[in-house]
């Protein structure tokens, strides 16, 4: 049995998921959806709330602009929990490595991204996009974090695991930092065996990246996470190319090239584990300031 949380912003929308959801899900449920059409609430308060009405043991956060695909994959989502005590967060899309540099749920150089989702564009002509990246021939692929489309988890990892409302108060990260809190105590996973089609592609900027540094700075001393097992090298060349991303990005989205400076100051990390490449950085982001970019 399963209750799904969204929080809403088209009631339009709300109504064609919960038919979806009804033709679908072939187990016992309940939609606790929150009418957020206004956005004065972020998404950490409605779910934390939402959660706390919950009557059945599998919680299932979701956007509400998806189309469930799999027949009966509400038995599947019970069969993952029941079969898998150590695994707390099931998604779709996800990263098996967590960069220390600023990122969504995945990072650059490296393809460290694990997928069964069918994308399609709302605010861009492109054609609906098949992302299937399965190199380990699983069901089950353990990763460093998840998308926010579709998260699922239980009761019992919820109650000491929940959305941290007082540091992210808007629309942005809450995933990839639900994910590293559960992952600290539970096995965070991307399923191949429930596929759906997210109807919009998301969107970055300026509050979108302070929530990102916020976020990068709450785990400073935690990050990178790391469930590939990649030798130096190679996690060296995912920061690498992470944080140039992250620079060329910075005015992009309106923002000053020092706060890359910044992030650098207060982390640490970089320093310690990446020593000659912590240097390099600083020359990336001066070049960058120069270049007026």
């Amino acid at each position: 049995m399963i209750s799904i949380i969204i929080s809403s912003v088209n009631n339009d929308e709300l109504l064609r998921v919960s038919d979806n959801v009804a033709a679908t899900i072939g187990v016992p449920y309940e939609i606790i959806a929150t009418d957020n059409s206004k956005g004065e609430k972020g998404l950490c308060e409605v779910y934390n709330a939402a959660a706390m009405r919950a009557q059945y043991d599998v919680l299932c956060f979701m956007h509400e602009d998806i189309i469930l695909k799999t027949e009966n994959w509400g038995t599947v989502l019970n069969d993952i929990f029941n079969n898998n005590p150590e695994v707390g967060l099931v998604g779709v899309v996800g990263g098996s490595y967590k960069s220390i540099a600023p990122s969504g749920w995945g990072g650059q150089g490296v393809n460290h991204s694990y997928c069964n989702i069918i994308q399609s564009f709302k605010y861009e002509k492109k054609q609906d996009k098949f992302c299937y990246r399965n190199p380990n021939r699983v069901k089950l692929q353990h990763v460093a974090s998840i998308d926010g489309v579709f998260m699922c988890t239980t009761k019992k990892v919820f109650a000491t695991h929940k959305f941290d409302e007082a540091s992210f108060k808007g629309f942005h990260v809450y995933d990839i930092d639900f994910s590293l809190n559960i992952g600290q105590h539970y096995k965070v996973a991307v399923t191949y065996d429930i596929l759906l089609n997210h109807l919009s592609e998301g969107k970055y900027n300026q509050v979108w990246m302070e929530d990102n540094l916020k976020l990068h700075q709450k785990w400073n001393s935690y990050l990178p996470v790391d469930m590939e097992g990649f030798d130096f090298k190679k996690s060296e060349q995912i920061e690498k190319a992470t944080f140039k991303y992250f620079i060329r990005q910075l005015p992009e989205l309106g923002m000053s090239v020092n706060d890359a400076f910044k992030v650098l100051y207060y982390n640490n990390r970089f320093k310690k584990l990446y020593t000659k490449l912590y240097w390099k950085l600083h020359y990336y982001i001066l070049k960058s300031w120069i270049l007026g970019r």
